[in-house]
């Protein structure tokens, strides 16, 4: 399966996730708690997918996308996010994420979305 790596200021998030993508036999390869972190722990580990909240403190997910997409052009983002505003989900795709999960979001959704990612 994949190495995956969970960007999200929530503990529960991050939880709800890790555990999801254990049912398909994934690896978390890291979890960072705000955007910075995010761009450092991507560049160190180079995992095969990111899992990123739109909303964290220090970096917010667009200028995540925005940073890994410029080093890493072939990334696999799949932006998460409570907001429903597609004007900004747009535009962060436009950015450069693969997809997008709405929270709340279940299980069968967030496979399928990152099976769907991982397939390209």
């Amino acid at each position: 399966m994949a190495n995956i790596m969970i960007a999200d200021d929530s503990d529960a998030i991050r939880l709800v996730l890790t555990d999801i993508l254990l049912i398909d036999e994934h690896t978390i390869v890291g979890e960072a708690r705000d955007g910075a972190e995010a761009v450092e722990l991507f560049s160190q580990l180079t995992p095969d997918l990111l899992l990123l909240d739109l909303a964290m403190p220090k970096k917010d997910g667009l200028t995540v996308v925005k940073e890994i997409i410029a080093k890493y052009p072939t990334a696999k983002i799949i932006l998460i996010t409570a907001s429903d505003d597609q004007k900004i989900i747009q535009n962060v795709l436009s950015c450069g994420a693969s997809s997008y999960i709405s929270k709340p979001f279940d299980f069968t959704n967030v496979l399928k979305t990152i099976s769907d990612i991982l397939a390209k």
